[in-house]
């Protein structure tokens, strides 16, 4: 399934979309998404790094595996499953992967360059 065909899609079938393998033990799977909004499944081997970066986008991520140490600006802490970090609009944030897991990554607006 291409990017066109998940944008405004309202049933999604996960075993229909591909991952993109980023590299380094990082896959990521686009989502439905529209202008506004986009969900994004990210995952990271044990070892992994997202590394530090910024954008203009709100972002909330939910850890639905593993363990993450995760950056917030100046900030740092170690969030498991269930848990939950919140980057504001252009705060440097990233991961490092300290047991194999996935994030579920929102997006307001969505991501061009991911598409």
């Amino acid at each position: 399934m291409n990017f066109k065909d998940l944008a405004n899609k309202t049933l999604i079938e996960d075993n229909n979309i591909d991952w993109n393998d980023l590299g380094a033990g990082v896959k990521r799977k686009v989502m439905p998404f529209d202008d506004n909004l986009m969900l994004v499944k990210v995952s990271f081997q044990k070892g992994a790094i997202g590394t530090i970066h910024n954008h203009p986008h709100l972002q909330l991520s939910y850890v639905a595996k593993g363990s993450f140490e995760v950056t917030m600006g100046d900030d740092q802490k170690i969030l498991n499953e269930g848990d939950v970090f919140f980057a504001p609009s252009n705060i440097f944030h990233g991961v490092v992967c300290l047991e194999a897991g996935l994030l579920i990554d929102i997006f307001n607006p969505h991501r061009e360059d991911f598409l």
